[in-house]
């Protein structure tokens, strides 16, 4: 699964540096020939992608490295530090964006703005629809191999067409005689960004903090536990996901009068139970305890 992951996010990496090039060349020119502030900041942002890329390639090749001697537990969280540097990247592109927005819709009060040309307007469009489609191509891929930094990189693309329809409002206002809408549509290029940024940060951070997985994974642990043979209880289930892994510690209860071996046996079909049914779990650990009550029970 590692090396299925690791080809899958460079190869479609790979993919979006090309597109985002194309993309982002064909936007400075619109700006810069239709005269749109707004325009430009699109340009800005899918220039700021093609880095976006280079760093989920550089997470993801990092990440699937085998287990060493100084990293013992394998090298996944590798993945979720390149989110973090991915979301300050973004956060770094919206300042930039917003600010020179900002600025403009001040000097406006002082100088005419002109009105964008048509070509702004048609690369809005582009931009929407190619963003889009990304999305959905690499949402799909993300569930497919189960990556967070593919997803993050997902959702990057989605901020950017709910951008570009936010750019394509100003260009239209703009072109209508308020012409203070293209820079304003600017700012509001920021403020998805900014969204954007928040949301990789966050699950960056909740695979870097051992945060537990969601209840609803944890009663189906239960019930997959409960459904092992000589198990009589569940006494407790810790979890803590690991960058786009999991790791389950879980105590059960079992005959108290069960042998060694049989103890023994019984934690390793929870244990193979568990890490058959859900690939992504990195490991678990089963610790047996002796049920207060085994009138019932049978080894």
């Amino acid at each position: 699964m590692d090396d299925n992951r690791e080809h899958t996010s460079v190869k479609i990496s790979m993919q979006c540096i090309i597109a985002n090039i194309i993309l982002s060349a064909f936007k400075l020119f619109a700006g810069i020939y239709a005269k749109s502030s707004a325009m430009l900041s699109d340009a800005a942002e899918s220039f700021s992608d093609v880095l976006s890329s280079l760093i989920v390639i550089a997470g993801v090749k990092l990440a699937v490295k085998e287990a060493d001697k100084e990293h013992p537990y394998g090298h996944d969280r590798f993945e979720s530090v390149a989110a973090i540097i991915l979301a300050v990247l973004v956060v770094i592109t919206g300042l930039a964006i917003g600010w020179s927005s900002i600025v403009k819709i001040i000097n406006s009060t002082r100088t005419k703005i002109s009105a964008p040309g048509v070509l702004a307007l048609i690369a809005a469009i582009v931009t929407i629809v190619v963003k889009e489609g990304m999305y959905w191509y690499i949402r799909a891929a993300a569930k497919r191999v189960d990556s967070s930094i593919l997803m993050a990189s997902a959702w990057h693309h989605r901020s950017d067409a709910f951008s570009s329809i936010g750019t394509f409002a100003g260009v239209l206002g703009a072109r209508l005689g308020l012409t203070v809408l293209d820079p304003i549509a600017g700012v509001i290029t920021c403020l998805f960004i900014f969204k954007a940024a928040k949301d990789i940060f966050v699950n960056a951070i909740n695979g870097m903090t051992d945060k537990a997985c969601d209840d609803a994974f944890i009663n189906e642990l239960k019930s997959l536990i409960l459904e092992q043979d000589r198990v009589i209880a569940v006494d407790q289930i810790k979890t803590r996901l690991f960058a786009d892994k999991v790791y389950v510690d879980v105590e059960i209860s079992v005959n108290s009068e069960a042998t060694l071996d049989e103890a023994h046996d019984i934690a390793h079909s929870v244990h193979d139970a568990i890490e058959a049914e859900y690939k992504k779990v990195k490991h678990c650990m089963v610790h047996i305890n002796p049920a207060l009550d085994t009138s019932d029970s049978e080894v």
